[in-house]
């Protein structure tokens, strides 16, 4: 009955978790109408610094609680988790106010490094500082709110987390439209302004969220305080050996999840000089509004799918490695392969073919020169992103953190090396191109880290890898074809098409990937014997 409860638990927070994201992605379409590609670039400016403060305030501590509790509940200690939350709240506390500060009085130092020359932007140094320290408020509550959250899963409790999660979305979302179009269309119309208020959000957000967990932790704190008191270890923990064991698990899983952040940090600390450089300045604050917001939601859309559903081998894959199971650790490190490829392949190639009418029908005609080049080079990403998280994810699993933390760094030193030089070289597309290189690196890293340490054969996934892979093209070969055709009658020159285009040639894509998947056996290998074709 507890599994089956774990279960339920954690398919609710996989959906909610799912649901969040999309909101995330969803708002970005009105938000963007409201104050433009340049807009987006702004809030850029804030919410990545933001990102990364708030990785660094919460250390990946709020997993690793998750994890430290339910191990020392399942050995019927359950005052050591709670005395672990308790003080681990007061750590959040002072970590959250000290990003904060950290954030807010940098925010002037990092503006000039943001955009070097503020006469060559459309937005103010004004502006960017504002819009960094409107954020930054957010940072006294999210790490504390990470952390019940953290406690709440390591209880096997997962609602208070999936229903916090929806709410903290939704009422921040809520508060971002509502401020953007009040000012933008009531007021005076200033985007600075505007964005600034957006960015609070989080902030706005978080007290939503915060509410929430607070609810179920006075709703649920007589049954904890029964629990921590009636079931004690003889010989209690000290806090400095909980907190020992809980930062050489943590840190690496916060590292790890930086990833993305900070290879968008470099993005955003240098796309603006050096394009300014090459006489391209007058597009280099919208460039940085499509390539850090509007197409890089639109490529996380299939990466949150993708890792969604294979969130839930990790966890098996870490008992089997502990357990010495080989035969299983291999089986599982293979469908976590397939199941990557599997939805990221055609979703990657996807959005190259579509990537025109897909950023026409979410952004308008006004961004599309270079809206729809921007999505078309950086759509495949998404298959990058997947497989540098769930492959990370394998070796923490195994034990083998330094190692991801490694990767990574050594993709971090190539894009920070190389994004200056291709972008003067290439223009925009010089900051895409080093970000392939920087995470293929990364992943050539862990992926060689799997084989080393567990003697997988990587065989198989490149045989079933090419499989996909040819499917996938004769996939987009068809959608281009549609594409091309129906552009006759439906030009690309009102969202209206292009919603059509779009609907079609996703459609269409998805029916030919399918066939051939199921034709093949491809998708009974990878989904199960319910996708098994009839002899």
């Amino acid at each position: 009955m507890a599994e089956t409860n774990l279960m339920r638990g954690t398919k609710i927070l996989t959906v909610a978790t799912l649901a969040s994201k999309i909101l995330g992605f969803i708002y970005v379409v009105p938000f963007s109408a409201l104050v433009g590609q340049t807009g987006l670039g702004l809030y850029s400016y804030g919410y990545t610094p933001y990102t990364i403060l708030l990785s660094l305030a919460t250390l990946g501590f709020p997993l690793a609680v998750s994890k430290f509790v339910s191990k020392y509940q399942s050995l019927g200690d359950y005052e050591t988790g709670y005395r672990l939350f308790k003080s681990g709240l007061l750590v959040m506390s002072i970590t959250g106010l000290l990003a904060f500060l950290l954030l807010f009085f940098m925010a002037p130092v990092l503006t000039p490094y943001i955009l070097p020359d503020e006469q060559a932007g459309v937005n103010s140094y004004e502006d960017i500082i504002f819009t960094i320290r409107m954020v930054s408020v957010a940072l006294l509550i999210v790490p504390i709110m990470g952390m019940i959250r953290g406690y709440f899963q390591g209880c096997q409790s997962m609602m208070p987390t999936a229903v916090s999660q929806v709410i903290e979305q939704i009422v921040r979302i809520a508060f971002i439209l509502s401020a953007a179009f009040l000012i933008m269309n009531v007021q005076d119309g200033d985007i600075g302004l505007a964005v600034g208020f957006a960015t609070f959000g989080a902030f706005v957000g978080g007290l939503a969220g915060l509410a929430v967990l607070l609810y179920f932790l006075f709703k649920n704190r007589t049954n904890m305080l029964g629990l921590a008191t009636t079931n004690a270890s003889s010989k209690p923990l000290p806090l400095k050996s909980m907190y020992k064991e809980l930062i050489w698990y943590a840190i690496p899983l916060s590292i790890v999840g930086l990833a993305i952040p900070l290879f968008q940090l470099i993005d955003t600390l240098t796309i603006n000089g050096a394009l300014a450089k090459i006489g391209m300045g007058d597009i280099s604050e919208n460039y940085v509004g499509v390539l850090t917001q509007s197409a890089h939601k639109i490529v996380l859309i299939p990466m949150a799918l993708a890792t969604a559903l294979s969130v839930t081998l990790v966890p098996t894959i870490t008992n089997a490695y502990t357990s010495n199971d080989s035969v299983r650790l291999q089986k599982l490190i293979t469908q976590t392969f397939q199941l990557i490829l599997f939805i990221t392949l055609p979703a990657a190639v996807g959005l190259a073919v579509l990537a025109n009418p897909i950023f026409v029908a979410l952004f308008g005609l006004e961004d599309l020169a270079i809206g729809g080049e921007t999505l078309r080079y950086y759509g495949p990403i998404t298959l990058f992103f997947s497989l540098f998280s769930v492959t990370a994810a394998i070796l923490q699993g195994i034990n083998r953190q330094l190692l991801a933390i490694t990767a990574l760094l050594v993709g971090l030193v190539l894009k920070l090396a190389l994004n200056n030089l291709l972008l003067l070289q290439l223009g925009p597309n010089g900051a895409i191109l080093a970000t392939y290189i920087g995470f293929s690196a990364a992943i050539a890293i862990t992926i060689w880290g799997i084989g080393k340490h567990t003697s997988f054969s990587y065989q198989l996934i490149i045989k079933r890898a090419g499989l996909m892979l040819l499917f996938a093209l004769i996939m987009a070969t068809s959608v281009w074809i549609i594409d091309t055709g129906l552009r006759i009658t439906l030009p690309l020159d009102n969202r209206l098409n292009s919603f059509i285009l779009s609907g079609i040639g996703a459609g269409s894509g998805a029916v030919v990937y399918a066939y051939l998947a199921y034709r093949s056996r491809m998708a009974e290998v990878v989904l199960g014997a319910r996708f098994k074709r009839p002899d």
